[in-house]
């Protein structure tokens, strides 16, 4: 698809790459660790892919998570997949801190404050992930 940002994707700042899908670091203000799991061909829903497809993605994005939540110790991790804007297929994957600017609400919702901002070193996660993941594949 021609006009998907994630198809033909410009300034990422990749965190690691599989054989299906890879791991940006989202450009955010106020969430250092904010990750986006993004699966390399352009589909729409996780039931279009194999089973094995969807473990296998799953085990990433929760690979993710485990990572933040070594890395940056948050009070919680977001997940979210929602491609209303974008329908290709990739997760949210946010650490939230009680005192970042939204909480409790999500990260779209209207700030409840200034708010404390977590930086994410990008080479710890970088090593961090490639630990957790290496041995992630699929057919």
């Amino acid at each position: 698809m021609p006009s998907c940002p994630l198809c033909t994707p410009e300034h990422e700042t990749l965190l690691w790459q599989g054989s299906a899908c890879r791991i940006i670091l989202v450009p955010h203000a106020h969430y250092g660790g904010f990750c986006r799991v993004i699966w390399q061909a352009h589909v729409k829903e996780m039931s279009d892919l194999r089973t094995e497809q969807r473990q296998y993605f799953m085990a990433v994005v929760f690979g993710v998570e485990a990572v933040l939540r070594e890395t940056l110790r948050p009070d919680k991790i977001n997940l979210a997949s929602l491609g209303n804007q974008v329908p290709h297929l990739h997760w949210h994957v946010i650490p939230r801190f009680t005192d970042d600017a939204h909480f409790p609400d999500p990260i779209w919702a209207t700030a409840q404050r200034e708010g404390q901002v977590h930086p994410a070193d990008q080479a710890t996660l970088r090593q961090r992930l490639e630990i957790r993941l290496k041995e992630l594949s699929v057919e």
